[in-house]
Order: C-alpha cells, then sequence, then structure tokens
C-alpha cells in the first residue's frame, strides 16, 4: 500500500494500525503472523496491535491458530467481506477467466522450481486437523521440489504437512475418487496454482 493510498485507506478503516493489519493480512491471505512479528513487519507498537488484532478477530474477518505456544494471526478466508478485502489490499489479482484464483506471494515462491511445479494448492489446515497444507503437483525426480518445500516451510514459520504427486498420480488418484485427494477438497483452500488446470479440470 502506497502512501498516496495510505490517507483515504485509513479514513474508510478508521485506523491507521488496522489499515496496515488489514493490509497485511489480506495481501498476504496464505501466511500467518504471531504478534511481535506483526509489529516488526508493519512498525506499529505493540499495544496498539493487540487492540486491533481483537477488534478484527471479535467480527471475523482475522482467525487465529496456536503452534508451539505462539498464537498466529491470518486472514479468515470464509468471511464474506474477505474477497472485498483482498480485491482492496492484494497487490496482484489474476484478471484471466477464473477471476476466484487470488494471485499472492505464491507466484514469487514458485519461481525457483516453475520447470519442475505443474501445479499447487494451499489449505488452511487447523492445529490438530487431519490432512495437508500443501499439494504438490510435478517432477520431483531430482528432489528439487522436496527441498523447494523444506524452504517454505522454514519461510512460512510454522510446522507444514505436504504432499508431492505427478500429474499422472493425481489425475489417476483423482479419477478413482481416492479418500486422501477427496479430503483435500473438504478443507478450506486458501490458494490454488494451476496454469495447466490440473486440479480443477
Amino acid at each position: 500500500m502506497s502512501k498516496k493510498d495510505g490517507a483515504p485507506t485509513e479514513k474508510l478503516f478508521g485506523s491507521k494500525t488496522r489499515t496496515k493489519l488489514l493490509d497485511l493480512f489480506f495481501s498476504n491471505t496464505n501466511k500467518s503472523y504471531y504478534v511481535r512479528e506483526i509489529t516488526r513487519v508493519i512498525e506499529e507498537q505493540i499495544n496498539s496491535v493487540r487492540r486491533e488484532l481483537l477488534n478484527l478477530e471479535s467480527i471475523g474477518i482475522i482467525k487465529n491458530e496456536t503452534y508451539d505456544n505462539k498464537v498466529y494471526y491470518s486472514a479468515n478466508l470464509k468471511h464474506p467481506f474477505a474477497h472485498p478485502l483482498m480485491e482492496i489490499f492484494s497487490k496482484k489479482i489474476d484478471t484471466s477467466k477464473d477471476k476466484d484464483v487470488h494471485k499472492s506471494s505464491w507466484d514469487e515462491y514458485i519461481r525457483p522450481v516453475k520447470k519442475y511445479l505443474q501445479a499447487l494448492l494451499i489449505t488452511n489446515r487447523l492445529p490438530g486437523q487431519d490432512g495437508i497444507d500443501m499439494l504438490i503437483i510435478g517432477d520431483d525426480s531430482t528432489k528439487k521440489l522436496t527441498r523447494w518445500a523444506e524452504i517454505v516451510e522454514k519461510r512460512q514459520g510454522k510446522p507444514m504437512n505436504y504432499a508431492i504427486l505427478t500429474k499422472d498420480d493425481f489425475a489417476y488418484r483423482k479419477s478413482v475418487r481416492d479418500r486422501f485427494v477427496l479430503d483435500i477438497f473438504e478443507m478450506e483452500i486458501s490458494e490454488i496454482v494451476d496454469p495447466e488446470k490440473i486440479i480443477k479440470e
């Protein structure tokens, strides 16, 4: 969010800290943050951040999850205002025919493995919930995708469950209604990178 856009947006949302938080969460919908990390990123005082987090959580705009005794906050993509907020704060919106696909920093993440990665699905798995955080579809014969997934896990700052399938394996599992694949689609999905329409076909 540029300085030029900042003042009108602050007037709309009533608080500079609240505006920064909404910008953080809804331009990075695939990420979650703990309080002290948030204060560093948006450069606001911790008391102000805590107050606005409580306000946003009370109306359901954001949600929290606990990992390793730390509370992480993220955008609640099930909230009816989620997509309007993504349109306001997101840096990158997909203008293709699939209007519901939101481009985010995952586009930057996948750049090093674009040659090997054919599709990617990210879920919002809750602590203690069965399932995976990332479904990676592509060629992992060189283990580049495995190493990339480990790097992503470190960047996210929390444990992540992931599975890597070849395009053919995924297509077969989907065709026979494999329980593993069906369970993934029953989870809350936050991101899909699917240029070849492998997941949606």
